[in-house]
């Protein structure tokens, strides 16, 4: 290797330009300073479905516990169906059959001893004369469910657009529903002394529920009380839930019956059972009630279901049944629609529902009854 001649000069350092393939830019520290002027805020188009709470299948129950009151409730429409008529076909067989057997028993006695024969044709006659009046008593009770059912479409379809004779005419109809019931004697009065009054159709009518249902409305709603209070209070100290079961369809038939004789109805065996199916089917399309412990500490209280056994709001929760069960009857046996006065709701018996559950639920309460 040999050495650099002294005449040459020697090179200076410089820079040369490399295009470089373009690199991504670093983002700006945080602290630095920005010369970039900033970006305006700008509205960015998103459409966002939302689900709303009522529409939440996990959202706890409502604090507004009226949302569990039935809606008003309407007679299910009759169709002849085949079981109906395979139930007819059975029943006119079993009439035949029993007629044949009763025959054939009375020859049979006539040719032993004539004064048996004789006994036995009286007691078939007893028989079926029983049998054309408890027929006619069915018949009248369905028949008078059925005029209740008419009358109330009537008068809620004229309601807003009644004549004065028209609004006369479905008010006298109501009067002579209820007349046997001494609560509407006043109410009665009052309307009779309208007679030679001028008054148009729908205040005739709003008059009419007034006076007529509100002392019926006001036994009707101490009936569903007193059902639900006993209720809740058997639910929360009985051991099986089989008495729990049996005892919450014994009320509800009761209380259904009293309604419809309070209202004028007084149906018979077959046509409670019809009115009660009806309720019933209500109930079952509408839904019951979601039992939780959201539910039971808003009916309740924290504090109290938070010391009392799970108990209590079995019979809270049973009571809140009754209670929707004694509206829907309500619904079904009142000749007028509610247009005037106030339908009445859960939250109207919460109160009293949840009173004495906590009073009858709690031990030390049970035990100073006892005692």
């Amino acid at each position: 290797m040999t050495d650099h001649d002294a005449s040459e000069p020697v090179r200076k350092p410089r820079a040369f330009t490399v295009d470089d393939p373009p690199r991504r830019k670093a983002a700006p520290d945080a602290g630095a300073r920005t010369t970039d002027k900033p970006r305006k805020p700008a509205a960015i188009p998103v459409t966002v479905a939302v689900t709303m709470s009522e529409d939440d299948p996990f959202m706890p129950p409502p604090d507004n516990l009226d949302a569990l009151t039935p809606p008003p409730a309407s007679p299910r429409p009759r169709r002849f169906t085949a079981g109906k008529l395979l139930t007819a076909s059975l029943g006119f067989l079993a009439a035949l059959a029993i007629g044949v057997w009763t025959d054939t028993l009375i020859r049979s006695l006539f040719e032993r001893l004539p004064w048996l024969g004789w006994a036995a044709s009286v007691a078939a006659a007893i028989a079926v004369v029983a049998l054309l009046a408890l027929a006619i008593r069915e018949f009248t009770g369905i028949r008078r469910l059925t005029k209740v059912a008419s009358l109330r479409q009537s008068i809620a379809a004229k309601t807003g657009s009644a004549t004065a004779v028209e609004a006369r005419a479905l008010a006298g109809e109501v009067t002579a529903l209820v007349a046997a019931n001494p609560l509407t004697a006043r109410g009665r009065k009052n309307l009779k002394s309208l007679d030679d009054e001028i008054i148009d159709g729908p205040h005739y009518l709003a008059f009419a529920e007034r006076e007529l249902m509100t002392p019926l409305d006001r036994q009707a709603r101490q009936l569903i009380v007193n059902a639900a209070r006993r209720v809740s209070v058997v639910t929360a100290i009985s051991p099986r839930a089989f008495v729990d079961l049996a005892y919450v369809g014994y009320e509800a038939i009761r209380l259904t019956r009293a309604m419809a004789e309070l209202y004028g109805g007084r149906p018979g065996t077959l046509g409670m059972i019809r009115l009660f199916r009806d309720v019933i089917a209500h109930l079952a399309v509408t839904g019951a009630i979601a039992a939780g412990d959201s539910l039971i500490q808003q009916v309740v209280g924290h504090g109290i279901a938070a010391k009392l056994s799970a108990r209590l709001g079995e019979g809270v929760i049973n009571g809140l049944m009754t209670a929707r069960i004694g509206i829907s009857a309500m619904d079904l046996c009142r000749p007028m629609p509610f247009k005037t006065l106030k339908r009445p709701g859960i939250g109207d018996f919460m109160s009293v529902i949840a009173a004495a559950a906590a009073r009858d639920g709690d031990p030390k309460t049970a035990a100073g009854g006892k005692s």
